[in-house]
C-alpha cells in the first residue's frame, strides 16, 4: 500500500499531458507514399507495435511484419516486447511523448479504462465495423470505450479453466464435480503435506475474484459517472469468505505468492516424484507448459500438452448451483497512441490484424479470436469447448478510470492476502471498500 499515492498522482499526472495532446488525428501526407488495401495512402516511415508479454508467438509477429511491409512499401514495421508488470509504468511515460510513443499498443483489458478515458488513445470509432464490429468481444470492446467511442479493441481472449490431475483424481475415488461446493470439497481431501489439492497463492485475486462473481457479486459499480466499490456487498462477501476456505484447507502455497507459473506444479517433480499440486486454475494457453516431456520437430525439449487422458484432464470451474462459473477474463485489448504521428499506418497495421487469416492465426496458436466468426480456429477437441464454454460467461473487472492505477499499487494482492492470512472478510471489505473507491474515480 505503500505505493498507493505515488503511483495514482504519477498515472493522472501523465496521461493528462497525453489528454491535452490527442484529439482529432490527421493522416499523414501522401509524398513518399505508400499504397494500403482501402485505397488510401500514407506517408512511408518506421512504425513500433508494443506487445505485452510473449503470448504473441514469433510467428504472428514475423507475419505482421511480413505483411504490413508488403502492403505499404517502403514502410517497416518493428514489434517490441514489454513485460506485463512494466506495461503501465512505461506506457504512462511514452504515450504522450510524440519523439517516442509507440504508435500501437497492447495493453490489458483490465487496464484499458484508464487510458482511454483520459484521451491517450486515437479514435478509432469509425473502423469498429470494419475491424468486426459486433462479432468482437463486448466485455472487452466496453472496457476500451469512452463517452461512446472506441479507443481501444479486443486483440484475444483467453479463459481460464481447471487442470487437473486425473490420476491423482481417480486414486482418490473423486470425480468432476458439479458445483462449486462440491469442488472446495473435493480440492480439501486431496491436500497433503507435499502436495496442494488446489494451488493458489493467496495474493492471486485474478483467480480469486471468480468466486465472487460466482456468488453473484461485483466489485464496483457505477452510477451517474461515479463508480463505488462494493466489496461490502453481502454475495461479494460470501465469494471472499468461499475463497478464503478453500485457500486455507486446500493449498499449501504461502499467502505472499502471486503470479504463479502453477502449470508446473501438475508435472512430476524432477525426480519423478509426486506432483505439487492435484489441481490447478489458469488460461488455456497453460496447456503447452503441462505434460510429459518430449522433443518437437526442431529437436527442442517442450511439454507434450496433457497428450496422456489418462493421466491429465480439465474442466470448468462450476457454478454454485451447478453449470459454469463466471470466470474472470483474460486477454488483451489494442489501441493507436494518440500522440503517433503515423495514424494512418497504425490503422493500416490494425486492418492486419483484425483481419481473418491473423484472427485464425490467434486461434491456432491457442489465444482465443477477437472476432467470434474466427473461435473455430481454436480447434475441436475439449481444450477449445472448454474455453469457448468459461469465456462465454466470463466477466472482466469495472471499467473505471482509475483501475490502472489500483492493479499498480497491488491492492487487491493486499486485500487477498490479509484475507487468506485469515482476516475478518467484512472488516477487511468495508476498509478497503474505502481505499479504493476514490481510486475508482482517479482520485489519489
Amino acid at each position: 500500500m505503500r505505493i498507493l499515492r505515488s503511483t495514482a498522482l504519477a498515472l493522472a499526472g501523465v496521461l493528462a499531458l497525453a489528454a491535452c495532446s490527442s484529439g482529432t488525428t490527421t493522416p499523414e501526407a501522401s509524398d513518399s507514399s505508400s499504397s494500403t488495401d482501402g485505397g488510401q495512402t500514407a506517408e512511408a516511415a518506421d512504425i513500433t507495435f508494443w506487445v505485452a508479454g510473449g503470448d504473441t508467438p514469433q510467428e504472428l509477429r514475423d507475419y505482421l511484419v511480413k505483411t504490413f511491409e508488403e502492403q505499404n512499401p517502403g514502410s517497416t514495421l518493428t514489434i517490441e516486447q514489454q513485460d506485463w508488470g512494466d506495461l503501465v509504468t512505461k506506457l504512462t511515460t511514452a504515450l504522450p511523448d510524440k519523439a517516442n510513443t509507440p504508435d500501437v499498443v497492447e495493453i490489458g483489458n483490465t487496464q484499458s479504462p484508464t487510458f482511454t478515458t483520459v484521451g491517450a488513445f486515437a479514435d478509432i470509432t469509425d473502423m469498429y465495423d470494419e475491424l468486426g464490429g459486433d462479432k468482437l468481444l463486448q466485455s472487452f470492446v466496453d472496457v476500451g470505450k469512452a463517452d461512446g467511442k472506441n479507443y481501444a479493441l479486443p486483440y484475444y481472449f483467453g479463459s481460464r479453466y481447471m487442470f487437473y490431475r486425473k490420476d491423482i483424481w481417480d486414486a482418490a475415488g473423486l470425480t468432476v464435480p458439479k458445483t462449486l461446493s462440491e469442488f472446495s470439497d473435493d480440492v480439501k481431501k486431496l491436500r497433503t503435506d507435499t502436495m496442494s489439492g488446489f494451488a493458489m497463492g493467496g495474493q492471486d485475486w485474478r483467480n480469486g475474484i471468480s468466486w465472487v462473481f460466482a456468488n453473484g457479486g461485483e466489485l464496483a459499480t457505477e452510477s451517474g459517472g461515479t463508480w463505488t466499490s462494493t466489496l461490502s456487498d453481502p454475495n461479494t462477501i460470501k465469494g471472499l469468505q468461499m475463497w478464503q476456505d478453500v485457500y486455507q484447507n486446500a493449498s499449501n502455497l504461502p499467502s505472499t505468492e502471486r503470479d504463479v507459473a502453477y502449470w508446473d506444479f501438475l508435472n512430476d517433480a524432477a525426480d519423478g516424484g509426486a506432483p505439487e499440486a492435484a489441481t490447478i486454475m489458469a488460461p488455456s494457453w497453460a496447456r503447452w507448459s503441462i505434460g510429459d516431456l518430449t522433443k518437437n520437430d526442431a529437436g527442442d525439449e517442450v511439454r507434450d500438452g496433457m497428450a496422456d487422458a489418462s493421466k491429465f484432464d480439465i474442466f470448468a470451474l462450476p457454478g454454485v448451483d451447478g453449470g459454469v462459473a463466471p470466470v474472470f477474463a483474460g486477454g488483451s485489448n489494442v489501441a493507436i497512441s494518440a500522440a503517433s504521428q503515423h495514424q494512418e499506418l497504425a490503422r493500416n497495421l490494425l486492418k492486419i490484424i483484425f483481419s481473418p487469416e491473423y484472427q485464425k492465426m490467434l486461434g491456432g496458436a491457442g489465444l482465443g479470436p477477437a472476432n467470434s466468426d474466427y473461435v473455430s480456429s481454436l480447434g475441436d477437441d475439449k481444450f477449445a469447448k472448454t474455453a469457448i464454454e468459461t469465456a462465454a460467461g466470463s466477466k472482466l473487472t469495472p471499467a473505471a478510470p482509475g483501475w490502472a492505477a489500483i492493479e499498480a499499487a497491488f491492492v487487491y494482492e493486499d486485500l487477498f492476502q490479509k484475507i487468506a492470512d485469515g482476516g475478518d472478510v467484512t472488516a477487511l471489505a468495508q476498509q478497503y471498500d474505502e481505499t479504493i473507491t476514490p481510486m475508482l474515480n482517479g482520485q489519489s
